[in-house]
């Protein structure tokens, strides 16, 4: 088969849809089940390694391990970094420390950090020191930052150049230097203890005659990012500048690595991952996670939701006696506590995002209070004549309508102040808005629809 036909059948790998191509995945379990070696590494020649990572996650485990046994030093070690924790920790389990040694030489250190943050430090280190020594010491120094910093996330190869040169001389010195980075986007100007001094975006570089100095070509107006700042920051730095490629830099400010776009896009998938799991009280969880592991990692918030589900159900024992005056109540209370649990859910994760994205502020937090109690406001006005009318033509009750009317209003009006007010207020005091918002503003807006309820169709037949 010709190079060009073998590339072919990798490129149809995947139907229309993006899936994994069926036949294609049956062709190698069968020929892992046969341990043909050579057929396998054929089906993976110039395999991208997110595609690999996507194979590795349809596969069992047995075929994952008799895969990576055939694929030999075939397999590239950066589809690690593609695949979920669960089967990243299962596969390295399953490999010498010394194949995995010699796997994460061979890829971008952002991806050889990736992958060994993970593991128990005493195999980590011995992993470490079967590592070329200086490729050794660039990785040791990036798992010395905070986890989920920009140290962590940083790729250590970078091009590094003296202000004094021109412009051919450092093209020159960068097509003798084997030691490139695979891909990058500028080129940093820096003097000898790595201070950075400016950066040389390609197109300009691209553009300039060769007797120009470096010097001359250069920005000085740089963005830089400290190794230690929080990744979520550095995404919104990135966000913020409309960044390609961004130098970091250590507490002395010298130049260490950089951050590309494809560590961001990762790290704001990651982020968006763990908000949207928070808010439904997830936690960390993969689809490759055990029964026991989900049940554990979903256990706790179902066991306060439990909680808070109690104590809405102990207003409506206290108006047992309203309910029994008029069945319909328990037919119709639940309608007002969904509606302002919906609307409290809307405004929370507008403001759950607002805080994470930065965009609130002293100046529009307010506002935003504003606005969002009166949106609550507006819609429990809508809601309250549409639920009204509804209600006295259903049960032929126009004071059942009346009553259900203005709960809708004062349910979805406290529905948005709540969705609000509670984000902010655990933001304030430390505690993630996207873990336990959720929890808090369901209990409010179910607590004050049923006493909304049953309190006014009490006071209703108190009165009359």
């Amino acid at each position: 088969m010709s190079l060009e036909e073998n590339t072919n059948e990798h490129l149809d790998l995947h139907d229309d849809d993006r899936q994994l191509s069926l036949e294609w995945i049956e062709k190698l379990r069968s020929n892992i089940l046969d341990g043909d070696k050579a057929s396998v590494q054929k089906q993976f020649f110039e395999l991208h390694a997110a595609d690999v990572g996507d194979v590795l996650e349809t596969l069992e485990f047995e075929e994952r391990e008799k895969l990576l046994s055939l694929l030999g030093d075939k397999f590239d070690y950066s589809a690690l970094a593609e695949v979920d924790e669960a089967i990243r920790l299962q596969l390295i389990d399953a490999l010498p420390n010394a194949d995995i040694a010699r796997g994460v030489s061979e890829i971008d250190s952002d991806d050889a950090v990736f992958i060994l943050e993970d593991i128990d430090e005493p195999e980590r280190e011995d992993i470490l020191a079967k590592i070329p020594a200086q490729e050794r010491m660039s990785l040791k120094r990036s798992l010395d930052f905070p986890e989920d910093s920009a140290g962590r996330r940083m790729q250590s190869e970078f091009i590094a150049i003296a202000p004094f040169l021109n412009v051919g001389q450092m093209i020159d010195q960068m097509r003798i230097d084997e030691s490139l980075p695979e891909e990058f986007y500028q080129i940093y100007v820096v003097d000898p203890a790595y201070n950075l001094l400016g950066i040389i975006a390609l197109d300009k570089l691209l553009r300039a005659k060769r007797s120009i100095k470096v010097k001359e070509l250069m920005n000085s107006e740089v963005i830089k990012i400290d190794a230690s700042l929080d990744q979520e920051e550095a995404a919104h730095i990135f966000d913020h500048y409309d960044l390609v490629e961004v130098a970091v830099v250590d507490e002395n400010q010298r130049m260490v690595g950089v951050l590309t776009i494809d560590d961001i896009v990762d790290v704001i998938q990651e982020e968006v991952d763990e908000d949207i799991k928070a808010l439904v009280g997830i936690g960390n969880e993969s689809i490759s996670d055990s029964v026991f592991k989900a049940v554990k990692s979903r256990f706790t918030w179902l066991a306060v939701n439990l909680g808070t589900a109690i104590l809405a159900s102990s207003v409506i024992a206290l108006f047992d006696a309203t309910i029994e005056q008029m069945v319909a109540l328990a037919v119709l209370m639940p309608i007002v506590a969904s509606m302002g649990g919906n609307a409290g859910i809307q405004t929370m994760t507008v403001t759950v995002r607002a805080i994470s994205m930065k965009d609130l502020d002293r100046f529009n937090m307010y506002r935003l209070i504003n606005r969002e109690g009166l949106v609550g406001l507006v819609n429990g006005i809508i809601f309250a004549i549409i639920i009204g009318a509804v209600t006295a033509v259903w049960f032929s009750n126009i004071a059942l309508g009346v009553i259900m009317g203005i709960a809708m209003v004062v349910n979805m009006a406290v529905a948005g102040l709540a969705g609000i007010i509670i984000p902010l207020s655990l933001n304030k005091v430390g505690i993630d808005p996207a873990v336990a918002s959720s929890a808090f503003v369901t209990t409010v807006t179910d607590v004050v629809g049923f006493f909304a309820v049953l309190g006014l169709a009490a006071l209703w037949f108190g009165l009359f």
